[in-house]
C-alpha cells in the first residue's frame, strides 16, 4: 500500500536557517570530539612508550584494535540507525565512545587500555557514518554538498587542536588527561544533542507521516517566525510523491542497481582510504630512509600537511558547481598523477610544494568521498547501512595495505610504492565512470529511486508493510 508524502520536497525548499546551523554544529562538533579522540591515540602512545608502559609490540596491538573498533562500528551505526532512527545512532555511539573515553583515563595496564580502546573505536566508527549520512536528510539538495563539505572542515579541525592540546595538557597532566577531555567533551554534547528532532525522512521511510509532518511544521513555523517570512508552498511538480514503505533488508545492497552502487561506494572508499593512510603514514618513513633526519623530516612533512583544511575548504567551495561524477574522476586521476610525479622528486623545495599540491588535492578527495558522495548515494531506507557497510568494508581494506607498501618500499623502492597508488586511484577512476551515479542537486527522493527494482522485488516476496501506521 501506498501513501502520498511531500516530506523531501518540504525539505527542500527550506531558506537557510538557524535550524540548519544548529543541526551543522550539533554533528558538526560531534565529529570534531570524534576526530579528537581518535587522534589522542597516536600521541599517548608515544608517551607510554616513554614510560615503559607499552612497546612496539603493544602500540600496534592497540592501533590494531582501533581499526577492529572502528569496522564494527561502522557496521554497527548503519543497522541501528536504520533500524531505530537517526537520532538514537548519534545519541547512542557519542555515549559509547565518551563513557569508554573516561574508563580509558582510569585504565590500570596497557591491556586495560586496550581493550577500552577497542570499545572506544565502535563509537568512533558509529559517529564518523552517522554524522555525514544523517546530515544529507536535512539539508537543501541544491546545497548538500556544500553543507556536508562543510561538515567535513569542522572534523577536520580535529588533529591540529589535538595535537595542540597534547601539547599544552600532556606535559603537565599526562595522558590520562587527554582521554579525560575527550570523554567529558562527548557526555556534554550527548547533552546538548537531545534537542535535535529525529529525521522527518526517517519517520516517512517508516510510514510515520503523522510524526514527520509534526517535527517539519514546526520547523517551517519557527523559520517564517525567525525570518518574518511565508514560505512559497511547495513545487507543484513535487507537492506529493507516492511512497509506499519497503522494509529492505541487508542482502539488498547485494542485488540488482543497489548491488551497483555498492560496488561503486567501496571503490570510493577503498581509494580513499589507500591514499590517505599510506601517503599520510608512510611519507616520513621514506624520508627518514633516504637520509632525512628525523627533525629535518617533521619539518617537511608539516609544511606538506597544512594543504589538508586548505583542500578541504577548497571543496567546500566548488562541490555544487560541478557534477559529482566528473568531480570524482577529476580528483582521482589529479591526485594519481600527482602521488606520481612528487616521487620523482630530489630536491627539498620541489618535495615540499609537489607534496603541498597533492595534499591539497588528496583532502580535496577525502571531502568529497565521505563527506559528500557516499553518504548520498543510498535511498532513506537502506541509507545507513549500505553507507556503513561501505565504510567497514574500505577500513578492513587498510588493515593489509600497510603489509603491500612495506614489501614494495622494501623490494622496488619509494618511486614503485606511488606508481601502485597511482594506479589503484586510476582502476577507482574507471569504476566512478562505468558505475558513477550523478547525485548533485537531486533530492534524497530522486536519487532513491534507483532502488525501485529491488523496492518491486521485496513488495512480491510480501514483506510491503502498509504506511496507515502512521
Amino acid at each position: 500500500m501506498s501513501t502520498q508524502s511531500n516530506i523531501g520536497a518540504r525539505l527542500d525548499r527550506l531558506p537557510t536557517s538557524k535550524w540548519h546551523y544548529q543541526v551543522f554544529w550539533l554533528i558538526g562538533l560531534g565529529l570534531l570530539v570524534d576526530g579528537f579522540d581518535n587522534y589522542i591515540g597516536g600521541l599517548t602512545l608515544a608517551e607510554l612508550v616513554k614510560s615503559g608502559w607499552s612497546n612496539n609490540w603493544w602500540n600496534a596491538t592497540f592501533n590494531s584494535v582501533t581499526m577492529a573498533g572502528l569496522f564494527v562500528g561502522s557496521l554497527f551505526a548503519g543497522f541501528t540507525g536504520d533500524r531505530f532512527g537517526r537520532k538514537f545512532a548519534y545519541q547512542i555511539n557519542l555515549l559509547i565512545f565518551g563513557l569508554a573515553s573516561i574508563a580509558a583515563s582510569f585504565a590500570t595496564s596497557m591491556l586495560m587500555l586496550t581493550v577500552l580502546r577497542f570499545v572506544i573505536g565502535i563509537g568512533l566508527g558509529a559517529e564518523i557514518v552517522v554524522g555525514f549520512a544523517t546530515f544529507t536528510e536535512f539539508v537543501p539538495a541544491k546545497t548538500r554538498g556544500k553543507w556536508s563539505s562543510s561538515l567535513s572542515l569542522v572534523g577536520n579541525m580535529a588533529p591540529p587542536i589535538a595535537t595542540f592540546t597534547g601539547y599544552l595538557v600532556m606535559p603537565i597532566f599526562g595522558w590520562r588527561a587527554m582521554f579525560l577531555i575527550a570523554g567529558i567533551a562527548a557526555l556534554i554534547l550527548w547533552v546538548a544533542r537531545h534537542g535535535i528532532p529525529e529525521s522527518p525522512r526517517w519517520y516517512e521511510s517508516r510510514g510515520n507521516l503523522k510524526k514527520a509532518d509534526e517535527i517539519l511544521t514546526k520547523v517551517e513555523k519557527d523559520i517564517e517566525k525567525q525570518q518574518g517570512i511565508k514560505l512559497p508552498p511547495v513545487a507543484a511538480s513535487a507537492a506529493t510523491q507516492d511512497v509506499a514503505v519497503v522494509q529492505m533488508p541487508f542482502t539488498h545492497l547485494f542485488k540488482g542497481h543497489l548491488l551497483k552502487t555498492t560496488i561503486l561506494g567501496i571503490s570510493v572508499l577503498i581509494g580513499m582510504n589507500t591514499a590517505i593512510y599510506s601517503i599520510i603514514n608512510w611519507i616520513p618513513t621514506i624520508f627518514v630512509q633516504s637520509g632525512i633526519s628525523v627533525q629535518k623530516t617533521l619539518g617537511l612533512t608539516s609544511l606538506m600537511f597544512c594543504g589538508a583544511p586548505l583542500g578541504v575548504f577548497l571543496t567546500s567551495r566548488f562541490i555544487d558547481r560541478f557534477p559529482r561524477k566528473a568531480t570524482a574522476i577529476t580528483l582521482l586521476l589529479s591526485l594519481a598523477a600527482l602521488a606520481y610525479v612528487y616521487s620523482l622528486q630530489r630536491t627539498e623545495t620541489m618535495i615540499v610544494a609537489f607534496g603541498f599540491c597533492m595534499t591539497v588535492v588528496l583532502f580535496m578527495y577525502v571531502c568529497f568521498a565521505s563527506a559528500v558522495y557516499v553518504p548520498e548515494l543510498w535511498p532513506t531506507a537502506i541509507k545507513l547501512r549500505g553507507s556503513g557497510f561501505c565504510n567497514s568494508i574500505g577500513r578492513l581494506f587498510t588493515v593489509f595495505t600497510p603489509f603491500g607498501v612495506a614489501w614494495i618500499l622494501s623490494n622496488y623502492g619509494s618511486v614503485a610504492v606511488f606508481a601502485t597508488i597511482a594506479g589503484v586511484l586510476v582502476g577507482v577512476a574507471i569504476i566512478v565512470a562505468f558505475l558513477g551515479i550523478e547525485t548533485r542537486a537531486k533530492s534524497i527522493e530522486e536519487i532513491g529511486l534507483f532502488a525501485d527494482e529491488v523496492s518491486e522485488a521485496t513488495a512480491a516476496g510480501g514483506v510491503r508493510e502498509s504506511a496507515s501506521r502512521a
